[in-house]
């Protein structure tokens, strides 16, 4: 029996680590295990693949679809790339041909060209267009310029070594029309401030000032459009007047009833004032003219009863305008003036000829001739907007050696 007072020797313990071997069970040392065992399994990461995803999801569902189906969307697909290819070679063909057309017509700017039919590849293999539109703009023509020419060419035939090689083209049959606007003529001719307007299937109204010597003068004057030959239209001018103010009117011509007559108003204030009615009734010349006898104008010149008696009759006033002034002005300057007349209008007037006048109101041109075949006008006529003019064309060549033969 051990005494209390008797000590054992035992070695020496750390009471921390006691604790923590008496925390950690068997459930602890299983999940290390497991832990170890899944990390040494799993591969490295890497992120993920979407696409690759997406591309097994589509092959899903195109693998759903029945044969007859993805033939359907394959046709539909193709054609699709055919038909841009196909508006891809017309327009380019399109370009090329307003190019060749602006070099060989010398034009200021490059037609609009439409080329109709389709598919447009096989035709361009065929070497054959079906119809072809050619629209110029703003064709000089002698004076005035065409607002547009539109020509339709069919059963077109290409000179070709291949589709990106065409050197020109046969046009078996063509037919157009030809527009003068109004709106352009007042604009090119509006030096004269003349305006035209249509009047009637064939007429054409001119009105406005035109300057003579300072002065503006009403102008107005009737054109006639009628067919010049196969290629143009001529416009033959009549009824041309100036009305300088109501004093008078000008007609150009040598007929009686043309020169420069008092208007009835001015020879209506005339037979008032009886100084220019004296003026007047004093040259030999005009009194011959007036038809008045010798007696009753000596009468008249010394007693102004008379003078009101012969001037105030409506024979006189018909007499008065009867004048042609323009061959008094020659004699006698001095009273045209003293009736009201600028001498410089009165040296300018006579060389406003007919022809003068007409050519400045001339509406007239001519077709360009074509290098080969014709181009003739069918019909002309006058419109609101302006002259419409139809053509037709045969046996035209564009470029190339023209091969009329070919069927």
């Amino acid at each position: 029996m051990r005494s209390p007072h008797q000590i054992t020797a035992h070695p020496y313990t750390n009471p921390y680590e006691e604790l923590g071997s008496l925390d950690r069970g068997p459930l602890d040392e299983f999940l290390v295990e497991d832990i170890e065992m899944e990390g040494a399994q799993e591969d490295p990461w890497a992120p993920p693949n979407h696409r690759r995803g997406s591309r097994r999801k589509r092959r899903g569902r195109l693998a759903g679809l029945p044969f007859a189906m993805k033939a359907v969307v394959g046709l539909v697909v193709l054609a699709a790339f055919l038909t841009l290819g196909d508006r891809w070679a017309l327009l380019y063909a399109e370009r090329r041909a307003a190019d060749t057309l602006k070099d060989r017509l010398h034009l200021a700017a490059a037609p609009e060209v439409e080329i109709d039919g389709f598919p447009f590849l096989t035709q361009l293999a065929d070497e054959r267009l079906d119809s072809v539109k050619v629209t110029v703009p703003d064709v000089a023509a002698d004076r005035v310029s065409l607002a547009h020419v539109t020509a339709t060419a069919r059963n077109v035939r290409l000179d070709t070594d291949g589709p990106a090689d065409i050197r020109g083209a046969d046009v078996p049959e063509l037919e157009g029309e030809v527009l003068l606007s109004f709106a352009d003529l007042n604009r090119e001719l509006g030096a004269s401030q003349v305006t035209f307007t249509g009047e009637g299937r064939d007429r054409v109204r001119a009105r406005g000032t035109l300057a003579v010597a300072g002065h503006d003068l009403r102008l107005r004057a009737e054109a006639r459009i009628v067919r010049e030959g196969d290629r143009g239209i001529a416009t033959h001018i009549g009824g041309m007047r100036l009305d300088i103010g109501d004093l008078a009117t000008y007609r150009p011509g040598a007929r009686a009833k043309e020169g420069l007559h008092l208007s009835r108003g001015s020879a209506a204030r005339l037979t008032r004032e009886t100084r220019k009615a004296k003026a007047l009734l004093s040259i030999p010349s005009v009194v011959r003219r007036l038809g008045v006898p010798d007696s009753l104008v000596r009468e008249a010149l010394r007693n102004e009863a008379k003078l009101t008696e012969l001037t105030g009759t409506p024979r006189f006033v018909r007499q008065a305008m009867s004048l042609n002034l323009i061959d008094l002005a020659l004699d006698h300057p001095k009273i045209l003036a003293l009736l009201g007349f600028d001498p410089a209008l009165l040296d300018a007037l006579p060389r406003l000829t007919r022809p003068v006048l007409a050519d400045q109101l001339s509406l007239g041109f001519q077709l360009p001739e074509p290098p080969s075949g014709q181009v003739r006008l069918r019909d002309v006529r006058v419109e609101k907007d302006g002259i419409r003019v139809r053509l037709e064309g045969a046996g035209l060549a564009i470029g190339g050696k023209g091969r009329p033969g070919r069927k």
